[in-house]
């Protein structure tokens, strides 16, 4: 497994992650601890260090921490944890605490976080949707305080836009504050936008670049195809619009292009993300200990040149 440099960060993160907003989820594997064991202990025998959660991810909240920090209990320091706070679309506990990208929030929310991971640092900590009320120079401050206290390791973003992006670095740097190391969005074959605002953004500040969904929520796993959908994916309990609306011409032709290069389309989905060099980490959902092993062992495969990657985004151009 290759490991990559998270952006600005010391932190070094293996180049497929385990996205763990399965972890907790009613009815997958994963829902239970040992569920959530063995799919953990598979992905750090695998070689995956970097595992991305967050304090809303679960059936209830705070459940996927409290199912990540059990299952690496004696092995905490052969991992990389990730974990974000502050989703302004979701209830949390903290809610009267004040906005979700204030000073009282972040100290409140880093402490639950801490507690239910078990640990005594977070590598990676990350503001989940931006607050558009709270001033980002007072976020900014409150994260670099717990960087000084030792209690995170590195800070991120998730769902900026490339402005929110540049404000974040330019009010760090003028205030002296930790910068932002990493920005998470989401990108796949067929969500290309943060191609046009968020990754010019993101090279011009050095983040470390971690995309959600890459794997378009399984369709590009693989396992799904026209015609037929596996019975206990999300696709098909939940959202069965994503494989009815899909351009399924465009993912036939994507694995004819796999075939003739003797891989399968999962290896050819990770190896065109993983061309591009601002790119940290592909953090792919998995609910079975096989899912992740066939995810580590596609994404230290087959890489695309440059000719390879244009014939890939011709299939699906961005919109």
């Amino acid at each position: 497994m290759q490991t990559r440099t998270l952006g600005t960060s010391s932190l070094s993160v293996s180049v497929v992650g385990l996205g763990c907003n399965n972890l907790g989820r009613i009815g997958t594997f994963t829902e239970t601890q040992e569920g959530a064991t063995d799919v953990v202990l598979a992905a750090l025998d695998a070689g995956v260090t970097f595992f991305d959660t967050a304090d809303i991810y679960g059936a209830e909240y705070g459940l996927s921490e409290t199912l990540l920090g059990a299952a690496l209990r004696g092995r905490r320091d052969e991992a990389v944890i990730a974990t974000k706070f502050g989703h302004q679309q979701f209830a949390a506990p903290l809610a009267s605490v004040g906005p979700r990208g204030g000073r009282a929030y972040i100290r409140a929310a880093v402490e639950g976080s801490l507690a239910r991971l078990g640990t005594d640092r977070i590598d990676l900590y990350q503001l989940h949707t931006p607050d558009p009320v709270t001033p980002i120079e007072e976020t900014l401050s409150a994260l670099d305080e717990l960087v000084r206290e030792g209690k995170v390791l590195a800070i991120g973003h998730s769902n900026f836009d490339g402005t929110q992006i540049r404000a974040a670095a330019a009010a760090a740097h003028a205030a002296g504050l930790t910068p932002f190391a990493s920005a998470q969005n989401e990108y796949s074959l067929l969500a290309r936008s943060v191609e046009t605002d968020v990754l010019p953004a993101v090279r011009e500040h050095g983040l470390g670049f971690l995309p959600f969904f890459p794997l378009a929520n399984g369709l590009f796993t693989g396992k799904f195809s026209r015609s037929e959908r596996p019975a206990d994916s999300r696709i098909a309990r939940q959202r069965p619009h994503i494989a009815d609306d899909a351009p399924w011409d465009a993912i036939e032709a994507f694995e004819r292009f796999a075939a003739d290069r003797g891989i399968g389309i999962l290896e050819a989905t990770l190896g065109w993300l993983l061309a591009r060099p601002e790119l940290s980490s592909v953090i792919a959902g998995a609910t079975r200990p096989e899912q992740i092993r066939q995810n580590a062992e596609a994404g230290s495969g087959w890489r695309p040149d440059a000719d390879e990657v244009a014939a890939i985004e011709a299939l699906f151009p961005a919109s």
